[in-house]
């Protein structure tokens, strides 16, 4: 099979290797189409702790499956599928609970297991035994079934925003992940969403998602043009969807008595420090929640939002690839040039 193999920063190479063979308890799954996501290109550029040379990466999966292991019987060869990227140890509080992503024990596909940048991948047994496997309808392109994962870790992180009819949502933050809390945003029936982003660029791929209002917070005062528009009161949610400490601290300024906020866009180490006015949070009585990956449930509600058309995933998608170029598929993702670019296997 061809597989595009990591080897460290800036190192990725296509190469041909041996087709998997499932062990017992495995399932192999043909890879359709993989697409890439902000902890891929950090991955090329930078490595990541998780993830141990030469490794292939991948998450945003989609695919069909190929061959099954001795004593599987969850799944059938042919079956159109996704698979669940959070593995967690089975036996803890958090996996008994179904929030296998908080798992102390969190092992994930594409980080410590291989991922999905090849033409064939082993879903490993502890997996399957999760049902981490989870079936595809007909009628939802391979492409679009690939945003099913980021689309339900925006759908975990937005559960505890409580979204209404009547709120207004501010998004900081428009890429790929950005854009999908606008598109859920609405489907709660948010009344007035505001985009705002530091990147032209990305605010124009944006506008393909049609929120109500787009700010570039690099030219424009973010938390004025926010309070202008509640009338002085200010929103009520606000969701980081970028590594911005900034951001954080705007969220707070921009909130309105009893509101809610997501730090849902996590910050890198050496900026994770952040200073915050919490007088603020005590006397608005201000909620601020954080957020990371998703579990099996959220899932299938994104599988359903995609497969329904309430989520239009093909919105997202800028650019395909063939896997000889997934680099220039992660550069144009880190340029800011692809809202959402999917890589297709053949």
């Amino acid at each position: 099979m061809k597989a595009a193999v990591f080897y460290g920063p800036g190192d990725i190479r296509i190469e041909n290797k041996d087709k998997p063979k499932p062990a017992p308890g495995e399932v192999l799954i043909k890879i359709k189409n993989c697409a890439v996501c902000g902890t891929d290109v950090r991955i090329y550029s930078y490595g990541q702790a998780n993830v141990k040379p030469p490794h292939i990466i991948g998450h945003e999966i989609a695919g069909v499956i190929s061959e099954i292991g001795e004593g599987v019987e969850s799944c059938r060869e042919g079956e159109r599928v996704t698979v669940v990227t959070c593995v967690g140890c089975g036996v803890c509080d958090f996996c008994l609970d179904g929030r296998v992503n908080l798992c102390k024990k969190l092992k994930a596909i594409g980080y410590y297991y291989s991922g999905g940048f090849a033409e064939y991948m082993i879903v490993p047994r502890e997996a399957v035994q999760q049902g981490n496997i989870l079936p595809l309808p007909e009628d939802l392109p391979f492409d679009e079934a690939t945003l099913a994962e980021p689309l339900s870790c925006c759908i975990n992180g937005q559960e505890y925003l409580n979204i209404d009819m009547g709120d207004t949502v501010v998004v900081i933050g428009a890429g790929p992940i950005g854009c999908m809390h606008v598109e859920l945003a609405k489907v709660s029936g948010a009344t007035k969403i505001i985009l705002a982003d530091i990147s032209s660029q990305r605010l124009k791929l944006a506008q393909r998602i049609k929120a109500d209002i787009y700010v570039n917070s690099q030219e424009e005062d973010l938390v004025k043009r926010v309070l202008e528009e509640t009338k002085g009161e200010g929103a009520d949610v606000v969701i980081t969807a970028c590594p911005s400490p900034q951001a954080q601290q705007q969220a707070l300024e921009m909130i309105r008595s009893r509101g809610r906020i997501s730090f849902f866009g996590g910050l890198p180490h050496d900026r994770s420090k952040v200073t915050l006015d919490t007088n603020i949070i005590h006397y608005k009585e201000i909620s601020i929640y954080g957020a990371f990956a998703s579990h099996h449930l959220q899932y299938k509600k994104a599988i359903e939002l995609l497969s329904s058309g309430r989520i239009e995933g093909k919105k997202f998608i800028t650019h395909h690839f063939p896997l000889d170029q997934l680099v220039e598929a992660i550069q144009k993702v880190k340029k800011g040039e692809a809202l959402k670019a999917v890589v297709i296997m053949e």
